[in-house]
């Protein structure tokens, strides 16, 4: 039976492959595709037109569980706020920013910090808005992040969503 692994964008979808890779799964060979659905709100409509001999499971950012619930029934993992956040706890803000500084990031992100609305907010908040903003960037720490984590500190959802 075809499984498939439906996640809102397409730094949830790296995030899952990159930690699949990491733990020397082969993905297609289990018959396993993990799909950009392009937000939450087309989960129903994706849903609707899968094959029911189609396994569906799904991951997604709390704010947007409902859609989720709606369609899924519960085969899902929901990231606490985003796979960002998720990221940020398990490897920890300081781990985080030494990161976005070996990336050359440090300076942008330090403008970010400057910001009147991000001045004082705790660093982890920071972090998460930094990283969330902008596709490119999202897709590109999704994958640097996964690989610098610890494999016995992988986030819950992201480990339930694989099993």
């Amino acid at each position: 039976m075809a499984k498939l692994v439906l996640v809102e964008g397409l730094s949830d979808q790296v995030a899952l492959e990159t930690l699949a890779a990491r733990r020397g799964r082969d993905l297609v060979a289990e018959g396993v595709s993990i799909v950009s659905i392009g937000g939450a709100q087309a989960v129903g409509q994706f849903v609707s037109r899968c094959d029911a001999d189609v396994e569906l499971v799904g991951l997604c950012d709390a704010a947007e569980e409902r859609h989720f619930r709606r369609a899924l029934a519960g085969r899902f993992a929901v990231c606490e706020a985003d796979l960002e956040d998720e990221l940020i706890r398990s490897l920890g803000a300081a781990r985080v920013e030494e990161i976005v500084e070996a990336q050359g990031d440090l300076r942008r992100f330090r403008t970010l910090q400057k910001q009147p609305e991000w001045r004082g907010r705790p660093l982890e908040l920071q972090l998460r808005r930094f990283l969330g903003s902008g596709g490119r960037r999202k897709i590109r720490y999704a994958r640097i992040l996964v690989e610098a984590l610890d494999l016995e500190r992988v986030p819950r959802p992201l480990d339930d969503v694989l099993r």
